[in-house]
């Protein structure tokens, strides 16, 4: 880096030619031309070991292989209108070692594991899809303390509810998210625009707001490297910075960005440990880790029974982002009707149309909850594994882009 000029290279060839050839390569474009070195004084070796008990690669593929099995008998054990399952496992490891010339000098052993169930039921209203999907950064291990069976029935009893849907209302009404479900939406309508890059830049709805209220005081939001075992977890980030935990939103205040190392040390502050990239081959940008709203103090019943009239959230799709207006627009996979304070009948899918810091203000009520579900964020064509997370809470009027009159 020279100035606002980053000079970047990649290689595959890791022999010290290689690497002298790589980063001549970065130093050219960065300096446009121009000699000059300057030896790097490294820190001692910051080494993360993996708490994996049982690694992937160690397990055999018939014991994967069963649980794709096991997963595709339950699902089809729900009934006669499941006409297609699908099941998935994957799993990664990723071992990295970050030097700078700043000194930096840290390693990670990064091993994640995922699995997915998707099914498609067959009825009168034509086809409904319902799915489900578990993913930690952990080992085989993760599949001890997992319900495979239940996994795939749950996805299965989602498709067959969406045969008997009726089309969703449309209009401002109050919803309900369950907890967990509706993380992606302040991953998406908020998160990234508290990235510093967007800050710099101007292009989000939150420049100029630090200290400001921009939320209901019931919110806390937190993006967190550090939760054990998440989707978005790790030891480092992948500029060799620490992961940790930051505050983002306290109480309805916004009270910091999301940083990395070049952004970061143009304002003359430290990095927050959300520098990422999705390969050695990209960039580092400033990306989201597990992020996520902390819970309240209410009995996520109750704040369905107080809600006379609405719509319950069980699981929200994908979305997208605006982030310079906050506007956003995100599908439902799962959702009901509330009817005198009860969750009735299943709605058709749909879509939340509304704006990021609008929602937080409206935020009413959050339960004492709390769950994650993981997720894959994609920013500039990179994809990096996130979490999401929030608990049970209401939010007192939202667009919802239904087909019933």
């Amino acid at each position: 880096m020279v100035g606002e000029t980053t000079g970047f290279a990649h290689t595959a060839d890791l022999s010290e030619h290689g690497l002298l050839e790589a980063a001549r390569a970065a130093a050219a474009v960065a300096r446009q031309g121009g000699g000059g070195t300057r030896p790097a004084a490294l820190e001692d070796l910051r080494s993360h070991q993996s708490m994996v008990s049982r690694f992937p690669e160690d397990v055999a593929t018939a014991e994967k292989l069963d649980l794709l099995a096991q997963a595709d008998d339950a699902a089809r054990s729900q009934g006669g209108s499941i006409s297609q399952v699908q099941a998935s496992y994957a799993e990664g490891r990723r071992r990295i070692l970050v030097a700078s010339t700043e000194g930096t000098f840290a390693s990670d052993d990064q091993v994640r594991t995922r699995f997915n169930v998707t099914c498609i039921a067959t009825g009168d209203s034509g086809l409904q899809m319902g799915y489900e999907s578990l993913a930690r950064t952990e080992g085989f291990e993760m599949f001890d303390a997992v319900d495979i069976a239940g996994l795939a029935e749950v996805a299965a009893t989602r498709a067959i509810a969406k045969l008997a849907a009726r089309p969703a209302p449309s209009g401002q009404v109050p919803v309900v998210l369950a907890g967990g479900s509706g993380g992606v939406l302040f991953h998406e309508a908020c998160g990234h625009g508290l990235e510093a890059d967007h800050i710099v830049k101007d292009s989000s709805v939150y420049c100029g707001k630090l200290g400001e209220l921009v939320a209901s005081p019931l919110v806390t939001l937190v993006d967190d490297g550090t939760v054990g075992g998440e989707w978005g977890t790790s030891s480092i980030d992948d500029e060799g910075r620490p992961a940790q935990r930051n505050v983002l939103i306290e109480n309805g205040v916004l009270t910091d960005f999301m940083w990395d190392w070049m952004r970061a040390r143009k304002e003359g502050r430290p990095s927050s440990g959300n520098g990422r990239r999705e390969t050695y081959q990209h960039l580092p940008m400033v990306r989201m880790t597990n992020t996520f709203l902390l819970a309240g103090d209410e009995d996520p019943e109750e704040i369905v029974a107080q809600t006379p009239d609405g719509v319950y959230v069980a699981k929200l799709g994908g979305g997208q982002v605006n982030t310079a207006t906050g506007d956003f627009v995100f599908g439902t996979n799962e959702a009901y009707l509330i009817e005198g304070g009860r969750i009735t009948e299943p709605l058709r899918d749909a879509n939340l149309i509304g704006n990021g810091p609008e929602i937080l203000r409206r935020i009413d009520a959050l339960g004492n909850d709390f769950s994650m579900m993981p997720g894959t964020c994609g920013k500039d064509g990179q994809s990096v594994p996130v979490g999401c997370g929030q608990p049970t809470l209401r939010i007192t009027g939202v667009t919802f882009g239904g087909t019933a009159a």
